[in-house]
């Protein structure tokens, strides 16, 4: 889905709006990092430019405007009537969501261009702690039961991911929203470790799913989630000089790590020399995930 279609014609009719509550917080009288420091406005006016777009968020704090695909076009108008704010400082999100104005669980802004005055565009800021959920910490978080999602909807939270996961597949023990490393903004992917074989073979033999959450209804794509550091199950590197293994063979009767080798060998046999193999992605790069499992 593209992020615009999801807030354009939402921000236009806002009836009676009450202040958010507070979402900052302090520890031992230091400021927590809660925020992304890149936050989503939608429905602008269509005649606002970047200039103004930033005049009317400056108070915050420094910041850069940005939408995708700006570089390469010569318009200073966000094409889809949104765009990104890209705060130096995080506490400049905080600030600004203290002065939004709250209706529905969305945030809004008042903003002005030069013939629309006051006009209520969505504030969507992304809550770092929405980025990982555990569903069930008794469970051991194994890479060979998890599986990466493609095309994530980017208000979509973890806890979200996994509950839709669960419903659909059943054994969902932690879902993840892959983050980019400075701004910690969603990236547009996710990954959901399950407890079984069952419930994971039954995710990737699906290959599509329908992602159906609030405004949110996308078909994205399920694949095994590969690593870049295992060894050849056939072989235990004893064929390939003890190097990782490139291939990772997503069909069920496989499900393994193969060396060039290898994969050569087992898929020369009758019914395996269709099968595909999947290489590791550099922008799929697994975070490391911080968690004591009881």
């Amino acid at each position: 889905i593209d992020d615009g279609l999801l807030d354009d014609g939402h921000s236009d009719q806002v009836g009676v709006l009450n202040s958010p509550t507070c979402y900052s917080a302090h520890q031992n009288g230091e400021r927590i990092e809660r925020f992304s420091r890149k936050v989503f406005v939608g429905g602008l006016p269509p005649d606002i430019d970047e200039d103004e777009i930033t005049a009317s968020f400056r108070r915050f704090g420094p910041l850069v405007v940005d939408w995708p695909h700006k570089a390469e076009s010569k318009s200073y108008f966000p094409p889809k009537g949104y765009a990104f704010l890209l705060f130096q400082e995080e506490s400049s999100v905080q600030a600004l969501i203290d002065a939004c104005i709250e209706e529905d669980g969305k945030l809004y802004l008042c903003v002005s261009s030069p013939t629309i005055k006051d006009k209520p565009v969505q504030i969507r800021p992304w809550n770092l702690s929405d980025s990982d959920f555990v569903m069930d910490g008794s469970q051991p978080l194994d890479p060979r039961k998890t599986i990466f999602v493609g095309g994530v909807p980017r208000p979509l939270r973890a806890v979200e991911l996994a509950m839709i996961m669960d419903r659909l597949y059943g054994g969902v023990c932690y879902a993840g929203i892959d983050t980019d490393p400075e701004l910690k903004y969603p990236k547009g992917a996710g990954r959901v470790a399950f407890s079984n074989q069952q419930s994971y073979i039954a995710a990737i033999s699906a290959r599509f799913v329908q992602l159906q959450h609030g405004d949110i209804d996308k078909r994205v794509e399920v694949k095994p989630y590969v690593l870049d550091d295992q060894m050849c199950d056939e072989c235990q590197g004893a064929r390939c000089g003890g190097k990782f293994a490139p291939f990772f063979c997503a069909n069920v009767t496989c499900l393994q790590y193969y060396c060039e080798f290898c994969w050569a060998n087992i898929h020369s046999r009758a019914g395996r020399e269709f099968h595909k193999p999947l290489v590791k992605e550099g922008a799929d790069r697994p975070r490391q995930i911080h968690f004591r499992w009881n």
